[in-house]
């Protein structure tokens, strides 16, 4: 590569889906010969995609933003916090640009005023799957944009917009492209997994000379087509995903749902408006156990939301108790700006909020222990993520990248295994989050 290319350098944060959304603008970089790189005194300018659903994430995209400015001086803004300009403008009056998510064109734009491409097409080459932020080994597939849902606590929508979905054809051409990649597993993602193509009315496409509607279900059918794990997130628990499982018990798809029911409380769900009918999602959750046994089951939950009492809060340590989840993450509610959960009476002190938070981690852990002392004596297929001098860093099929456990393969570097290799693993012991075990 020559010397003189442009060079950019990249911030991204947020979510799997901002992770996509950074993807694909270094991807569209690199085809325009620009070369990445990873500190600010190599770059010419500086590109941040910021994340902007909670206050801390703002305060975390306003610090990056500042820093890039210190270190470099020309910075691009783009991503959710981009929907408040003002916002970015007032804290940090020179950034260059700002534009909102998935707006690729008007990156593009301020990357090419600040810095004029050089482009080589005989040389500047990028890869059929386009530049990853993730390992090679696998890569999160976005099937959709923005989202239907008017989550009083969330303002996602009025970021990213209601839902777009994506062509089937096109979703599985692009999980086939990865797949040749070297891709072993896919991490379908968007902000409601279950309501995918609804707004399309579910139109009918053609992959592989097959006809799949742009559905959950058609979607799942095709990617188990490729032979590799897919493993799905943010699913809503609608009665449709019960289509699903099947697939899971017959092994065309990861045995897995991640799903945010954020609470078990039918008054505080009405007011989050979310969702109410827990009797039924637990029934749902023990039918799906008795179809796939394997199943598991991560959720998020959000404790202390304005008005909640303390034993609408029991409800929800109930619900743990009941459902025995097998993954479980939560935080304490904090106003988001621009959120109609700001203006619910009763809002609950910040000690009564981070006590209950503490409780609710507690009561999970208990189960997570449990669930996980179930494992050992088991074998589970595992795929290895890294090497950490003698130890192999993987996963099971109950455990997605970044959020869930790990599987330490004590003989990992003695077996040989490398990061993308799948390896079954006798589980000889466990922790509250984790499992070790060596190769079989």
């Amino acid at each position: 590569m020559s010397l003189t290319n442009p060079k950019v350098g990249f911030v991204s944060l947020g979510c799997p889906k901002a992770l996509v959304d950074s993807e694909r603008i270094l991807t569209q970089l690199r085809v325009e010969g620009y070369d990445i790189v990873q500190t600010y005194d190599d770059a010419d300018v500086v590109v941040v995609n910021t994340c902007g659903f909670i206050d801390s994430a703002v305060t975390e995209s306003l610090d990056a933003i500042g820093e890039a400015l210190a270190e470099n001086g020309k910075v691009i803004v783009t991503g959710c916090l981009g929907k408040r300009p003002e916002q970015i403008r007032e804290a940090h009056p020179d950034v260059l640009s700002i534009s909102g998510p998935q707006d690729y064109g008007t990156v593009m734009e301020a990357v090419h005023k600040a810095l004029p491409p050089k482009h080589d097409p005989f040389i500047h080459l990028v890869p059929d799957t386009g530049i990853k932020l993730t390992p090679k080994h696998y890569a999160y597939l976005k099937i959709s944009e923005g989202c239907n849902h008017r989550c009083s606590f969330c303002i996602i929508p009025s970021m990213r917009g209601d839902l777009v979905s994506r062509p089937v054809d096109d979703v599985l051409r692009e999980a086939e492209k990865l797949v040749r990649g070297g891709v072993q597993e896919l991490l379908v993602i968007s902000q409601d997994t279950s309501a995918y193509g609804v707004d399309v009315k579910y139109a009918e496409r053609e992959w592989r000379g097959n006809v799949y509607q742009t559905r959950m279900k058609a979607l799942c059918e095709g990617l188990s087509e490729l032979g590799v794990w897919t493993r799905l997130h943010y699913v809503y628990p609608y009665p449709h995903v019960d289509e699903i499982i099947p697939l899971m018990a017959d092994g065309k798809l990861l045995p897995y749902l991640d799903i945010p029911f954020q609470h078990a409380s039918p008054r505080v769900l009405k007011l989050m408006k979310r969702p109410g009918a827990v009797d039924k999602t637990l029934e749902r959750i023990h039918r799906w156990r008795g179809i796939c046994p394997d199943i598991a089951i991560r959720s998020t939950f959000i404790v202390g939301f304005p008005g909640e009492t303390e034993a609408e809060f029991e409800e929800l340590l109930d619900f743990l108790d009941e459902a025995q989840l097998d993954r479980v993450g939560a935080f304490a509610y904090s106003p988001v700006d621009g959120a109609k959960a700001n203006d619910l009476p009763d809002p609950l002190p910040e000690e009564v909020k981070q006590e209950r938070l503490a409780r609710f981690m507690e009561r999970q852990a208990d189960i997570s222990t449990a669930k996980l002392e179930a494992k050992v004596g088991t074998v589970q297929q595992c795929l290895v993520d890294a090497i950490d001098g003698d130890l192999a860093i993987a996963r099971s099929k109950a455990d997605a990248p970044e959020i869930d456990g790990l599987v330490q393969i004590q003989n990992g570097r003695e077996a040989g295994l490398k990061p993308g290799d799948f390896a079954s693993v006798q589980i000889m012991g466990s922790d509250e989050h984790d499992l070790y075990g060596e190769v079989t």
